[in-house]
């Protein structure tokens, strides 16, 4: 991927493919970005806790769950993650408030609340800021975040919108009009506006040209993070060609219509 342009990654933290409790793991990880001139950008909450994911795969870690063991079993998972930060530097941490198709309510409202106050005190100390992102369930629609950030005076934290999710709910324009002022990161895939496909920018429904000139005219700096479905037969090559391909595409689309 440096070689396709990226300048900064995202480690999701499955611990089948990164095991952060494994503080050996977690410095060589380190010592990969030491060797390496890309930043560790941000860190993607565990949404499992085992090993291994497959029917044998326990509760989702759920910040905001009913159950208040349950809630503080997966924000104890969340800080496990977010600890990483003490050997590698990293700019942000995204959260999911709930798991898919979990409803919005009045108990949702306050443990978004308690959870968000809980981990933002964790993670300021890292220098690690908290960015919550849309995902499919009633919590997270746009105007649910604002609600949540607004009841709970939380000025610092931050929204990665998934524009792949905002594409097949509420409408990629519609999400960005309402989070603009919140974005701080974009989760950057594509599908045909039915469901969660992760396919590469062009290769479905959104309108990136618009998008992206909407993202660079935002006040605050933002970054954006490829997130494609992992497809185990295509190459290491192949796939950093079809990124440098994404990034040429999404630089393009940022530019004035008279530089294109």
């Amino acid at each position: 991927m440096l070689g396709a342009g990226a300048q900064g990654i995202e480690i999701f933290a499955a611990r089948h493919h990164f095991d952060y409790h494994d503080r050996s793991q977690v410095r060589e990880i380190a010592n990969w970005f030491r060797s390496n001139p890309v930043e560790f950008n941000s860190i993607h909450q565990p949404l499992y806790s085992e090993t291994e994911w497959g029917r044998s795969t326990g509760p989702s870690v759920n910040i905001i769950a009913p159950q208040k063991p349950q809630r503080i079993e997966a924000m104890d998972e969340v800080k496990r993650a977010l600890e990483v930060a003490e050997m590698i530097p990293l700019r942000s941490a995204v959260l999911h408030l709930g798991s898919r198709s979990d409803a919005w309510d009045t108990r949702a409202l306050e443990n978004s609340l308690t959870a968000i106050e809980h981990l933002k005190a964790f993670a300021s100390p890292l220098g690690v800021a908290l960015h919550i992102e849309n995902i499919p369930n009633e919590v997270t629609e746009p105007e649910h975040i604002l609600e949540v950030l607004r009841v709970g005076h939380f000025d610092t934290v931050g929204v990665c919108m998934d524009v792949g999710h905002a594409n097949f709910s509420q409408g990629v324009a519609a999400a960005f009009a309402i989070l603009k002022d919140r974005i701080r990161s974009l989760h950057l895939h594509d599908n045909l506006g039915e469901k969660d496909e992760h396919l590469w920018p062009g290769s479905g429904s959104i309108d990136w040209s618009w998008l992206m000139r909407e993202a660079a005219a935002l006040k605050s700096p933002i970054t954006g993070v490829l997130e494609i479905a992992h497809t185990p037969e295509e190459s290491t090559a192949a796939v950093a060609q079809k990124a440098a391909a994404a990034f040429v595409l999404l630089e393009k689309s940022a530019a004035p219509e008279a530089e294109r």
